[in-house]
């Protein structure tokens, strides 16, 4: 009896480290981390943020309590719209705002302006 609760506790304690270990993270991005999610064929998705973009603002909000949730896997990587010319050059993007989500290298999922939690949670699991 005492061994089958120590086997129910531990599992207890245990399944949410484990959980959590596949659950969004939010990391700022540079082309080394999307190229090894990419070449893993990791789902990984790009979130073009700028410090002065009202809709930016409410997108981290967002994201934020995405954090650490299990049913929103996968990493977000948070691009710096005013210093990161380069990505946005080599993936045609125009504004901030913009959410791009990829499985492996394969994109998903475009969009821009969206704030509605639901949506952005859809958008982030779409490559699941």
């Amino acid at each position: 009896m005492k061994s089958g609760f120590i086997k129910t506790g531990l599992i207890a304690v245990l399944l949410p480290l484990s959980v959590s270990a596949w659950a969004l993270s939010i990391e700022p991005y540079t082309p080394e981390k999307l190229l090894k999610r990419q070449n893993a064929g990791e789902v990984v998705s790009l979130s073009f943020f700028a410090k002065w973009c009202s809709t930016c603002l409410m997108q981290e909000k967002v994201f934020q309590s995405f954090k650490g949730d299990a049913s929103v896997p996968g990493t977000l990587l948070v691009v710096d719209y005013d210093q990161s010319r380069q990505i946005m050059k080599k993936l045609r993007v125009s504004a901030q705002s913009t959410l791009i989500v990829f499985k492996g290298p394969v994109e998903i999922h475009r969009s821009g302006g969206i704030t509605d939690p639901r949506v952005l949670r859809a958008t982030l699991q779409s490559a699941h």
